[in-house]
């Protein structure tokens, strides 16, 4: 086997991990597969001759060296390994029910309330932040603070209504003091966000802030080096753009902001809906 197709197998593998890691954060415990036959062994897999049995054919016994298969063939019949959300058999309300007084992680501690996602279920489009703060604790909503109000301007200057939209956070406790929640905590928390993706399929996402954007693409870039193009996560259009809070401190960012939404809505103006599967 040579060393290009060593690389590319272990590529294959490490897609499949991570699809495997992906479904079982959904919470998928079993995928069927399409039944499929192998007629016969990849060739890179097949039994080569022996040196003898090279040496001792005459010219008309030989034959031209042989093509290894491709490494998606060892794969055949299998899905994708980054293939849209699967059908999603549970309601929201299921998923919320689910975290329920939720105590999985430290953030339980100093919280007041947990803050589930919030808006139209049959949104085309999502807004996803980082964590409540003071205002989202208080009031079991989240985006109803300052950074909240700034929101509400801007998608309504998109020319949508906030009760058109679907909002969440990665996290739903408030962190002490507003801090950034730990990659434990985020990692324990994802898992119910990605669930309600599955559920309301939104056609585009726009992640807001740095924590936002690592956990749901899991890139390491940050905003300002992926701001400004659309995503890909599933199968669904996402927009990093500037957290509002960071607004609230830096306004300067404001026109970068506006610039990155009024791509989402143009994409939206000029897209019709798509049905929900």
């Amino acid at each position: 086997m040579s060393q290009q197709v060593e690389i590319e197998l272990t590529e294959v593998l490490r897609e499949a991990r991570e699809q495997a890691r992906f479904l079982g954060e959904l919470g998928v415990e079993t995928v069927d597969l399409p039944a499929t036959k192998i007629a016969q062994a990849p060739e890179a897999l097949q039994t080569k001759p022996s040196q003898s049995q090279v040496r001792d054919a005459t010219p008309s016994q030989k034959t031209a060296p042989q093509r290894l298969a491709p490494p998606e063939a060892l794969f055949e019949g299998l899905a994708p390994a980054r293939p849209v959300f699967p059908r999603a058999t549970e309601a929201l309300e299921d998923i919320w029910r689910d975290i329920g007084d939720c105590t999985r992680c430290g953030l339980c501690e100093g919280r007041t309330q947990v803050v589930n996602t919030h808006g139209n279920h049959s949104a085309r489009l999502m807004f996803v932040g980082e964590a409540p703060g003071a205002d989202e604790d208080a009031q079991g909503k989240p985006f109803v603070g300052r950074a909240g109000q700034l929101l509400t301007k801007i998608i309504e200057a998109m020319g949508i209504k906030r009760e058109e939209v679907i909002i969440g956070n990665v996290n739903r406790c408030r962190p002490p003091g507003n801090r950034q929640p730990t990659l434990e905590e985020a990692a324990i928390c994802r898992p119910f966000l990605f669930r309600e993706i599955a559920v309301l399929q939104p056609e585009v996402i726009v992640v807001m802030g740095n924590t936002a954007l690592r956990n749901l693409l899991e890139v390491r870039e940050g905003i300002t080096r992926v701001r400004g193009k659309f995503q890909d996560f599933r199968g669904i259009k996402v927009m990093p753009t500037f957290h509002p809070a960071y607004l609230l401190r830096d306004p300067s960012k404001k026109k970068e902001t506006w610039e990155d939404l009024k791509m989402v809505r143009d994409y939206l103006q000029t897209n019709p809906p798509k049905p929900k599967s």
